[in-house]
């Protein structure tokens, strides 16, 4: 899967949108089968442990299993987070996916800059700034891909912006 998919551009209107994802490494079907042989092996452990005079390993095992199984549930469902960025004629709109509440971020073309930044954490970082307000796009994805991002949002601002970079 890739990390930016960028969609068809809507002819009639111009408008570009790229979908920002973060890598996954299983599928869901993996991430099962994976959860239930870390689960089997905790279980097996705790047996053998019982077996040598533990009595208390599978107790334990009880209530590391379910535990388990949560947090790498939440891993999972952690990775469903993406980012749209739609290009139009008058505007560059910035949605989280799922919403979950969170409002949608809008910047006029004419005004948009990509900024590049590298943070204390020594990643880059690109930023969309218009107008005193600023939003960080794509921190789901690698150095790599954001530097791809921003070569691509410079491109498709590049006609639409009335900023000329130097």
């Amino acid at each position: 899967m890739f990390m930016i998919t960028r969609l068809p551009v809507a002819a009639e209107t111009g408008q570009v949108t790229l979908v920002l994802a973060p890598n996954r490494a299983l599928s869901r079907e993996q991430m099962r089968r994976l959860t239930w042989e870390l689960c089997l092996a905790a279980l097996v452990v705790a047996g053998l442990a019982a077996w040598g005079g533990d009595v208390f390993a599978p107790l334990f095992a009880l209530i590391e299993v379910p535990v388990l199984a949560i947090a790498l549930w939440l891993v999972w469902r952690s990775g469903d987070r993406r980012e749209r960025i739609t290009l139009d004629t008058d505007q560059v709109r910035i949605e989280q996916l799922p919403a979950q509440g969170r409002v949608a971020s809008t910047f006029p073309v004419a005004w948009t800059r990509v900024h590049v930044r590298e943070r204390r954490d020594g990643h880059r970082h690109v930023v969309l700034a218009a107008h005193g307000h600023e939003q960080e796009v794509g921190a789901c994805l690698g150095d790599d891909e954001r530097m791809q991002l921003s070569r691509w949002l410079k491109t498709l601002l590049a006609g639409r912006s009335g900023w000329r970079e130097n």
